[in-house]
């Protein structure tokens, strides 16, 4: 029989034994984390690394050429009757025919299939308001995506004016030239009243990518997302993150999809939104917080997370951790936009456990890039001469950009196809022609002459 002493020795022994067990079980859970977190750290200095090569590449480029566009003729001019076929006199007969019957002009002119290119310079991609002329090489680009993807001829138009009165002005009398208007990198909240006001205002087709590429492409991968984790849309408990352009242009998108916006969360830089807020707020906040977070939740975005089934993140990079996502329904699906950093990085999304991950970025897998987007909507609205863009145009591009993924291309690493894939445009143009002629925005006697 063992005494109390020899008993209380033993346990004293065990403890310490379990206490130096129990250290070194934590030191090793440190170590790991720590290990985990410098990885992280290796790849996204790699990523940095990978940046700065192409920033050097673009600008090299950039200076080689003067810019990557210009603009080419579709005639040649070698003999004086070629020039007089062109230009004077005979180029007068298809004016005559216009100032006779405007709607001609789709018939005789580039107005058929030319895009403006619209920006002030406000909020340009993650640099912010760099002005018109710092946003020139960012528009030139877009008009070469116009034109290789799409073979729509694309210009781009910076406009020295940041007000919005004159904004939509400028664009108003630039309009004759041009069969759409792509309205670009225009900081929030005045791109919804100018993109409204010249929706209005406009008889042609007006989009601000910003707002519905990106809410196109999103909800296109999610819908393939949801294939996979076999979820429905109005079951999901959604997090947004960034409410300027694209985030709110996501909102409206996901609720006319059919999510539930009571099941909706989204967060500012001030953190979550809620009926009542003060700071922080302008109209379009408004309208949603009428429409979500019924329980005035408030706080930052971490407490929006608990028991979400999809992130979306639209504002800046780093501010997800994989605690946040580990508080996440199973089969969670991680949207992360922010660029050149993601709101988290994919492998850490994936080891707190997320099913799926997508980002803005090319080195992932699932890019969600506005360039799968833009182009087909635009050749689809120019191809019947549209007058608008309308909702059912936008729901028809995601549908069909989901569906150009097959089913034995589908994977959780395959939700979106490739930004080069050329099966994209035709698809997403065929539908937006469609839907055009059934919203009853198409002309549909140009496309006769035509």
């Amino acid at each position: 029989m063992r005494s109390i002493s020899g008993l209380e020795t033993n346990l004293k022994k065990d403890s310490v034994e379990d206490l130096v067990k129990h250290s070194e079980r934590n030191l090793e859970k440190d170590a790991g984390r720590d290990q985990e977190k410098n990885q992280e750290k290796r790849k996204q200095e790699k990523g940095s690394e990978i940046h700065q090569s192409l920033y050097r590449e673009s600008l090299t480029m950039h200076r080689k050429f003067g810019g990557v566009l210009e603009v080419a003729s579709k005639v040649h001019l070698q003999t004086i009757h070629d020039l007089s076929v062109a230009y004077t006199p005979g180029v007068a007969e298809p004016c005559r025919k216009i100032s006779e019957n405007p709607d001609l002009v789709y018939l005789y002119t580039l107005k058929r299939n030319t895009i403006a290119v619209v920006t002030d310079g406000s909020a340009v991609l993650g640099l912010g308001n760099i002005g018109p002329y710092a946003a020139l090489p960012v528009m030139e680009g877009k008009a070469i995506i116009f034109k290789e993807f799409a073979g729509i001829d694309a210009f781009p138009i910076c406009l020295d004016t940041q007000e919005t009165e004159e904004v939509i002005k400028a664009v108003k009398h630039l309009a004759p030239a041009f069969g759409g208007i792509n309205l670009e990198d225009i900081s929030a909240p005045r791109c919804f009243e100018i993109e409204t006001r010249l929706r209005e205002e406009l008889d042609l087709p007006v989009m601000h990518d910003d707002q519905h590429g990106t809410a196109i492409v999103i909800f296109a991968g999610l819908l393939n997302a949801l294939k996979i984790v076999n979820k429905e849309l109005n079951e999901l408990k959604i997090v947004i993150s960034g409410l300027g352009a694209a985030g709110v242009a996501i909102f409206r998108f996901l609720v006319r999809a059919g999510a539930d916006p009571a099941k909706i969360l989204a967060c500012d830089s001030k953190g979550l939104v809620y009926k009542g807020r003060k700071n922080g707020m302008n109209p379009i906040k408004e309208e949603i917080v009428r429409l979500t977070n019924p329980g005035k939740l408030k706080g930052g975005l971490e407490n929006a997370f608990p028991g979400a089934d999809l992130f979306i993140g639209v504002s800046v990079g780093g501010i997800v951790t994989e605690d946040m996502v580990r508080s996440m329904e199973k089969d969670a699906i991680v949207m992360a936009m922010a660029n050149p950093v993601p709101e988290i990085m994919p492998d850490a999304a994936k080891r707190a456990g997320a099913r799926i991950v997508a980002t803005g970025r090319s080195d992932f897998p699932n890019q969600l890039n506005n360039c799968l987007s833009f182009p087909g909507v635009f050749k689809g609205a120019l191809s019947t001469c549209a007058r608008k863009i309308t909702p059912e145009m936008e729901m028809a591009a995601a549908h069909a950009l989901a569906e150009v993924v097959t089913f034995s291309e589908l994977s959780e690493d395959h939700i979106i196809p490739d930004p080069l894939d050329r099966r994209v445009v035709p698809a997403v143009s065929k539908a937006v022609a469609d839907a055009s002629l059934e919203s009853c925005v198409a002309r549909k006697s140009h496309e006769d002459h035509l």
